[in-house]
C-alpha cells in the first residue's frame, strides 16, 4: 500500500506531465517534506531532491542518507561525502533522469547559492518556481492533514481560554510574561510548541497588527490582543481574540468589537464552494466600512493555512482563486486607533460542501472569563 507521501510525489508527476514542465527541485522547506515526509532545516549542504514525470531522486549529503531512507518510503540516496564535489553527483543524477532542458521548477525557497549551481549545470533550461505546481496540490487538505489542523486548533483554544481565566492575576504581567503563561498551557496539552512568534500586544501595542510582544506591562482597562497557535503533527493552529483582563475598557472600545465580530461571522457566512477569496475579504470589510471605520483595516482578511502558517489561498481583496471543498484558511479582520488600541478577532475555517468548518470555538468576547 502506498503512503499519502508516496501518492503526492505521484500526483505531483502527474502535474508536471499535465503542464509540461521537465523537473522539479526541491530543498529542505515544506514542499519537500509534503512530498516525501522528510523534514530538515535549510542549511548549507546541497540536499536536493529531482521529481520528473517519471522519476524521483535525491541527493544528500552522506550522514543524511540512512536518516532518509528510515524515515521515508524513499530506498536510495544518491549520497556525497565532505570533501567530495556534491555537483558532481548532482550532474550525474540530471544526466540519469535526463533533464538537460526545457522547464525546470526550483523550490521556492531555496538557497541563491543552490539555484545559481543548478542554473550553471542546466544552461539550456529555462527556471520557475514550484509553487506553479505544488500551490494546486497543496491549497486543498487531505483528511490527515485536517484532523492535524483540527487538533491544533482545539488545543489552541484551550490554551486561550486557560490564559483568558487569569483575569486580574494577568494585570501587571509583562507582555512576555504572558507568552510564557500560554506557551505552559500549550506544552500540557500536548501541543509542539508556538507555530510563530505569539502575539501578545497590549494598548497601543495592540493598534500594530504585527506587533509581537516585548517588556510592557499589562493594565487594567486595557485591551489585549492574543493571537498564537500550535502544531500538532507538524500542521499549525492559528487564533486571535481580544480581551480585558480586568476593569473597564475605553468608551468606544465595545462598539469597535461588535464591528470585528460582526465582520467576522459576515465573512463565515460568506464561506462556501464556488465563491472566490477576495469576495470573503469584500464580505468582512464592507462591515467595517459601513461602521465608518474602513481606514483603520489594516491588511487582508486572511490566509491560508497548512504546513506554513501563511499560504494560498489569501483572503484579499481582487483574488478570484474560487474556494473548493477542503481548503483552509484564516478569517481575522481588525480595527485598529494608533496610540490607543487595536481589536482583531480570528477564526480558521475549512471549506466544505456546503459552507464551512470553524476550527476555533473559544469565547470570542472580550470580557474576562
Amino acid at each position: 500500500m502506498t503512503t499519502i507521501f508516496e501518492d503526492r510525489l505521484h500526483r505531483s508527476q502527474n502535474a508536471l506531465a499535465e503542464q509540461g514542465v521537465d523537473a522539479l527541485v526541491l530543498f529542505p522547506s515544506p514542499n519537500l517534506y509534503y512530498l516525501t515526509g522528510f523534514e530538515e532545516e535549510p542549511a548549507e549542504r546541497h540536499l536536493l531532491a529531482f521529481v520528473t514525470p517519471e522519476d524521483f531522486a535525491i541527493v544528500a549529503p552522506t550522514m543524511y542518507a540512512g536518516q532518509i531512507m528510515e524515515e521515508t518510503f524513499i530506498d536510495h540516496v544518491d549520497d556525497w561525502d565532505d570533501g567530495e564535489d556534491p555537483m558532481a553527483v548532482v550532474e550525474d543524477v540530471l544526466d540519469r533522469l535526463d533533464v538537460s532542458g526545457g522547464e525546470v521548477l526550483l523550490d521556492d525557497r531555496m538557497f541563491a547559492l543552490f539555484s545559481l549551481d543548478l542554473q550553471e549545470a542546466l544552461p539550456e533550461a529555462s527556471f520557475g518556481l514550484a509553487s506553479e505546481v505544488l500551490d494546486d496540490l497543496r491549497i486543498t487538505k487531505d483528511e490527515t492533514e485536517l484532523e492535524a489542523l483540527r487538533e491544533a486548533g482545539r488545543i489552541s483554544d484551550e490554551a486561550c481560554v486557560a490564559v483568558r481565566e487569569l483575569g486580574a492575576d494577568a494585570v501587571g504581567l509583562t507582555e512576555a510574561e504572558l507568552v510564557e503563561e500560554i506557551r505552559a498551557e500549550i506544552e500540557s496539552r500536548g501541543g509542539e510548541g508556538f507555530s510563530f512568534d505569539p502575539i501578545v500586544g497590549s494598548g497601543p501595542h495592540g493598534a500594530q497588527p504585527h506587533y509581537r510582544h516585548g517588556d510592557r506591562e499589562i493594565r487594567a482597562g486595557e485591551p489585549v490582543i492574543l493571537d498564537f497557535g500550535t502544531r500538532y503533527d507538524g500542521y499549525p493552529g492559528d487564533q486571535t481574540r481580544t480581551v480585558v483582563f480586568d476593569g473597564e475598557p475605553p468608551a468606544e472600545f465595545e462598539e469597535i468589537h461588535a464591528v470585528v465580530h460582526d465582520a467576522l461571522d459576515a465573512a463565515v457566512e460568506a464561506v462556501e464552494p464556488g465563491v472566490t477569496a477576495g469576495s470573503i475579504d469584500d464580505a468582512a470589510r464592507s462591515v467595517i466600512e459601513e461602521a465608518g471605520y474602513g481606514e483603520q483595516f489594516l491588511h487582508r482578511t486572511g490566509h491560508g493555512l497548512g504546513l506554513e502558517v501563511h499560504e494560498e489561498p489569501y483572503i484579499v481583496s481582487g483574488n478570484d482563486t474560487v474556494l473548493e471543498p477542503g481548503m483552509v484558511h484564516s478569517i481575522e479582520p481588525g480595527i485598529y486607533l494608533e496610540g490607543e488600541y487595536g481589536a482583531r478577532i480570528e477564526d480558521i475555517v475549512v471549506v466544505t460542501e456546503d459552507g464551512c468548518e470553524r476550527l476555533n470555538d473559544s469565547p470570542r468576547t472580550w470580557e474576562p472569563l
